[in-house]
């Protein structure tokens, strides 16, 4: 059998492995009630208004911070989400590929903006664990970027051939910082309209179809 012509995948979590795209919605709609601020009413709006950093994100929800510092809000909405994120599943499609990846004998790493702790949580609670030879996550809950722990990655592995599959342009902006090929599968936290500059897939089969045909 021919092999991949990557060596290493590079895996976003939220909203490319873990469908969390409602339970982000469900999360701040909470936070955003409890101070009668306007709530996010379908995913489409939240494609309006969703982006990173989150910070920015936050305040054009009608966030405060002259109020409520944003490292405050940050803790209410961990809460929040850690309750709603129990009935989050893993998007469809997603454990074919990773199998696939697995029996090919392609090392995979997830690369995620989540705080570390939690993030081994989620992983080992969809029981995808074993797949990954690395689980990469934040030092704290307050998701700033993740380009510094891709390029991290790259430093400790100089000569992987790797792609990096995520759902949002700022996984793009992680391969770029990973020096990794990248694709994007929509579906997630962008909508499709936003991610024209990305090489992009509609679902996971597609993209597994695509893998399947290179070897």
């Amino acid at each position: 059998m021919k092999k991949l012509q990557w060596d290493a995948i590079l895996w976003d979590f939220n909203g490319t492995l873990l469908d969390d795209v409602d339970t982000g919605i469900k999360s701040v709609n909470t936070m955003l009630a409890r101070r009668s601020l306007p709530i996010i009413e379908s995913r489409e709006k939240y494609y309006e208004v969703f982006g990173f950093p989150i910070k920015n994100y936050y305040e054009r929800l009608g966030f405060d911070f002259e109020k409520e510092p944003y490292e405050q809000l940050a803790i209410e909405w961990v809460d929040e989400y850690l309750e709603n994120v129990k009935s989050a599943t893993l998007r469809e499609g997603a454990g074919r590929l990773l199998e696939f990846f697995r029996s090919v004998g392609v090392e995979q790493t997830i690369i995620s903006m989540t705080e570390r702790d939690m993030l081994i949580s989620q992983v080992e609670s969809l029981g995808i664990g074993h797949y990954f030879s690395e689980i990469m996550g934040l030092d704290n809950i307050h998701a700033n970027s993740k380009t510094a722990l891709a390029a991290k990655w790259r430093e400790a592995h100089p000569a992987a051939k790797a792609l990096f599959i995520g759902d949002t342009s700022h996984d793009a902006e992680s391969a770029l910082a990973a020096q990794a090929d990248c694709v994007i599968v929509a579906g997630g936290h962008q909508s499709l309209d936003s991610l024209s500059g990305c090489n992009v897939f509609c679902d996971f089969d597609s993209l597994l179809s695509y893998f399947e045909s290179e070897i």
